[in-house]
């Protein structure tokens, strides 16, 4: 399913988001959605679910640019098929899985290296993604030096790559009813990596931050944001 990005409305404090796109190394070129000032201090590269760049991402964009964050997120899905935005019926997530088991990890690496890249150069720059981008975020931290600092939510291949070892800070978030990541998963994660700050969430399931979602549960999600917010501003200064 394709539909035509939604525009955010722009307060006067910040300047307007806009549909970009990038190029990775090999050569790959892919749209992203950016926003926030130019000339801000602290930068975030934002990686969506499963679900595309849609309404939901772009909200979380418009969110961290009201803070005083540059924001690119670069659209992952573009890989397998281009333009693709998603919503949250059954079919859809069934289809968001399919797009994503055709893509290799390497290349969501170039296209998150990519969109760092096209961040202020003087920004200080962190990355942070939901669901398949948790664990993206993940990768971003073990497997680039392009971060600061790194957070993700709910990243349900971070357990089966606890081993690899974060370059930069990290903070990890899990609804502890997530049927897809059982609490034995994050026990495990803590085991091998003490370094990295871990939170999880009492009767939160996954895609508990997504408020499109029927898991989404907004004190979860508030006190999620809250630490993420306090966790960056440490991290990236």
């Amino acid at each position: 399913m394709k539909r035509a990005p939604g525009r955010i409305p722009p307060p006067c404090s910040r300047e307007a988001a806009m549909q970009i796109e990038l190029a990775a190394a090999d050569g790959h070129r892919l749209s992203a959605w950016r926003d926030g000032p130019e000339e801000a201090s602290r930068a975030l590269v934002v990686v969506q679910e499963i679900f595309g760049v849609n309404r939901h991402m772009r909200h979380v964009c418009e969110g961290f640019a009201r803070r005083g964050y540059a924001v690119i997120a670069p659209a992952l899905f573009d890989r397998a098929e281009p333009g693709v935005e998603l919503g949250y019926t059954p079919d859809e997530v069934k289809l968001g899985q399919a797009l994503r088991a055709r893509i290799d990890p390497a290349d969501t690496l170039l296209d998150i290296e990519a969109a760092a890249a096209a961040l202020p150069m003087a920004a200080r720059r962190g990355i942070i993604g939901y669901c398949w981008g948790g664990t993206v975020a993940w990768h971003g931290a073990t497997r680039s030096q392009s971060f600061a600092a790194a957070v993700g939510y709910y990243g349900g291949g971070i357990a089966a790559a606890r081993e690899e070892v974060p370059n930069c800070p990290v903070q990890l978030h899990f609804g502890e009813t997530d049927h897809g990541i059982p609490m034995d998963d994050v026990a495990a994660i803590r085991a091998a990596r003490p370094e990295v700050e871990i939170h999880t969430y009492p009767g939160a399931g996954h895609g508990f931050a997504c408020e499109e979602r029927a898991a989404y549960d907004a004190a979860a999600d508030a006190l999620a944001l809250r630490r993420s917010l306090d966790f960056l501003a440490r991290a990236l200064g």
